[in-house]
C-alpha cells in the first residue's frame, strides 16, 4: 500500500511499505533475504529477472554492487545496478539503486523477532524520472506493479517458509 508522497528537491518521493510475519527465526530470515542469490525466487517469472555480478559466496555486504535485468514492461530489458548501502545482520539492509529506472531507489529490509517468529518489514522509497509524465506514468502503472510485486513475493515467501514440515 503507498502511504506518502512528497515533493523533495523539486521531485516527488513515492513511499511503499510491507509488513509480513513469518513462523521462522530471524537468522533463517537473513540467511535467506540477505543472499541476493535468493533475489530470483521471489520476483514474478515474467520479470526475467538475471543476476550478472559475480556474487562470491552469496554474503551481502556494505558497498556491494549488484548489477542485474529485468524486464518489468513489455519484455523490455532494463540494466539495473544497486548497491547495498547498510548491513546489520541480522537486523536490517538497505539497498539502493545506483543506475536503472528509477530517478531515486531506497529499500530498507527490517527483521524482527516476534514470540511468532520474524516480522519482516520492507519499506521503499522512489521516485519516478520525467516530471509530470512520470507522475502519470507511477499513477497509471508503476505504483500497482511495485504493489503486485510485493504481493507475489508475499505469497511465495509465505509459501515457502510455512509450509515446511
Amino acid at each position: 500500500m503507498l502511504v506518502l508522497e512528497s515533493k523533495q528537491n523539486h521531485m516527488k518521493v513515492y513511499s511503499f511499505k510491507e509488513t509480513q510475519h513469518l513462523p521462522i527465526s530471524v537468522s533463517e530470515a537473513w540467511d535467506f533475504f540477505s543472499s541476493p542469490k535468493n533475489l530470483k525466487e521471489i520476483t514474478p517469472a515474467y520479470m526475467q529477472f538475471k543476476i550478472h555480478s559475480d556474487l562470491g559466496d552469496g554474503k551481502m555486504y556494505e558497498g556491494q554492487i549488484i548489477e542485474y535485468t529485468v524486464k518489468p514492461v513489455l519484455s523490455i530489458p532494463l540494466r539495473w545496478v544497486t548497491e547495498i548501502t547498510h548491513v546489520k545482520e541480522p537486523f536490517y539492509f538497505v539497498d539502493e539503486q545506483r543506475a536503472g529506472p528509477y530517478k531515486m531507489w531506497h529499500h530498507q529490509h527490517k527483521f524482527k523477532e516476534t514470540a511468532e517468529g520474524v516480522e519482516m518489514t520492507d519499506l521503499l522509497h522512489y521516485a519516478i524520472p520525467l516530471g509530470p509524465l512520470g507522475r502519470f506514468a507511477n499513477t497509471l502503472f508503476v505504483q500497482n506493479q511495485i504493489k503486485a510485486i510485493f504481493e507475489y513475493r508475499k505469497i511465495t515467501v509465505d509459501k515457502m517458509f510455512t509450509s515446511k514440515p
